[in-house]
């Protein structure tokens, strides 16, 4: 077994004096710089490039459809299983029968959600984004209507409506 030699303390490391002043130096160093707080109600603050992430919502087409086929990609992705689908079948007769299936209920339980950004991108049909929102509260879930109400309106190259 080998022991090991403690080095021996100078006067003024034994004595945490010297420690505390540099301590104390480093804080008043910092005092006179330019204040950072941002007074959120009155001042936004700007968001940096597409690194932000807020709300999900749903979107409708330019048409005023519902783009959600009720695929469910987003309810699996989800990690805190946040988002719950249930889907319905199309009536024929519409002019969209040719899609399969619409949400029936289409909920986000805004207290679960982590804001990941996963359902996004597990869409295929582009019918959830996340909005450039700051002050989202959430006290219960959020339904498919008011899922479209945040949501409007997106026009995109996804068109499965169109008669072929």
């Amino acid at each position: 077994m080998k022991t090991m030699d403690r080095p021996k303390l100078t006067f003024a490391e034994r004595f945490y004096i010297p420690q505390i002043i540099r301590g104390l130096w480093q804080t008043l160093r910092h005092i006179p710089r330019k204040k950072i707080t941002v007074e959120y109600p009155e001042v936004k603050p700007k968001l940096h490039g597409s690194e932000y992430r807020g709300v999900p919502t749903l979107v409708r087409d330019p048409d005023g459809r519902v783009k959600c086929v009720a695929c469910q990609l987003c309810e699996f992705v989800c990690p805190p299983k946040a988002i719950r689908i249930l889907p319905a079948s199309r009536d024929a007769v519409r002019p969209d029968g040719n899609v399969e299936k619409e949400p029936e209920v289409f909920e986000i339980d805004m207290l679960r959600c982590i804001y990941c950004g996963l359902c996004e991108e597990a869409c295929p049909e582009e019918a959830i984004f996340l909005r450039k929102d700051f002050a989202v509260t959430g006290y219960t879930r959020s339904n498919k209507q008011k899922l479209l109400e945040l949501g409007g309106t997106h026009a995109d190259r996804i068109w499965k409506w169109k008669n072929k």
